[in-house]
């Protein structure tokens, strides 16, 4: 069955940096649009950036553009996330996607999401 399965969340200051990793299962990999959705306590969840099946082209809501990077490697299934200059309210868990499609528009409307990861947390502060 499908499977979503991110990791790399953790502690870290603000200006900091991690990176996330989501690593697939239960599909063909290279032919599906991923995504990085978070959700603070609190909040409705929102979406980050997504990444096509061939990884040329990927979208950021405006919040992480230039901050954050989406990237993906077909061979090994996995989608990365690289956090730069981190913020306290980038608190959140932050989850994993396989999306129906990937545009400007889909990353602001969970409904584009077919399955979800379980989620990793990542805490920014001092």
């Amino acid at each position: 069955q499908v499977q979503l399965v991110e990791s790399g969340g953790g502690l870290v200051q603000p200006g900091g940096s991690l990176r996330l990793s989501c690593a697939a299962s239960g599909f063909a990999f290279d032919y599906y649009n991923i995504g990085w959705f978070r959700q603070a306590p609190g909040k409705e969840r929102e979406g980050v950036s997504c990444i096509r099946p061939s990884g040329g082209v990927s979208y950021y809501a405006d919040s992480e553009k230039g901050r954050f990077t989406i990237s993906r490697d077909n061979a090994k299934n996995t989608v990365y996330l690289q956090m730069n200059s981190l913020k306290p309210e980038d608190t959140a868990v932050y989850y994993c996607a396989r999306m129906s499609y990937c545009t400007e528009v889909a990353i602001t409307r969970v409904s584009a999401v077919s399955y979800w990861g379980k989620g990793t947390l990542v805490t920014v502060s001092s």
